[in-house]
């Protein structure tokens, strides 16, 4: 998900019954991005959602 989008994201998962759900969060916008900043917003959605992963798991 991109910055500009989070509410939009947690108001969707509320609606599905799964109020908390965590996601990645990047830098909003993507579109007009450069290559630079989309190679960092990528490490950073991978980043994300390892710790997501691996926080799951040691969780649960």
């Amino acid at each position: 998900m991109t910055t500009g989008f989070v509410d939009a994201a947690e108001i969707m998962a509320r609606a599905c019954g799964l109020a908390g759900y965590r996601f990645a969060v990047i830098e909003h916008p993507v579109a007009s991005a450069t290559d630079e900043q989309l190679r960092e917003r990528a490490v950073a959605a991978v980043t994300q959602g390892l710790d997501l992963l691996l926080m799951d798991r040691l969780d649960g």
